[in-house]
């Protein structure tokens, strides 16, 4: 998968504002992380697609199809110019579960994120992972994925 190709265009015009204002530092990491949960989505036929929107102004994406996934969303992690953050529900187990997958491969914080720097490749294949385990929560019964 090519990362560096354009993204797709905004269906929703306040998702691409939202882009827009990012930093320029994390412009382009924010729109690549975009870009692998749009790739995500579209592997996973069960969610009927993706919603792309905005919640608490912040990019964010479901399933289509009800009761099947969380939200996640996307952001610079407390507004700094070289991390960014997939916040997830702190309610749900997911930050659990990542850390039982993914032990040292990944910062968190608390209960609500996985956190990235600017400056460091994504992990591709578990960050992929994470984001599938998020769109099917409800789906798995909650279980360790």
């Amino acid at each position: 998968m090519d990362l560096s190709l354009q993204p797709p265009s905004f269906a929703n015009p306040a998702v691409s504002a939202a882009f827009s204002a990012a930093s320029p530092e994390l412009h382009a990491p924010l729109l690549r992380l975009r870009q692998l949960i749009l790739d995500v989505g579209s592997e996973l036929p069960e969610l009927g697609g993706l919603v792309e929107t905005l919640k608490w102004g912040e990019p964010a994406y479901h399933p289509a199809t009800p009761r099947l996934g969380t939200t996640i969303r996307i952001n610079a992690h407390r507004r700094s110019a070289s991390r960014y953050a997939l916040y997830v529900p702190c309610q749900t187990r997911l930050i659990e579960i990542y850390r039982f997958h993914y032990p040292t491969e990944f910062r968190y914080d608390g209960k609500r994120a996985l956190l990235f720097d600017a400056a460091e490749e994504l992990p591709l294949v578990p960050v992929r992972h994470c984001i599938g385990l998020a769109f099917t929560y409800h789906r798995s019964g909650r279980a360790a994925g």
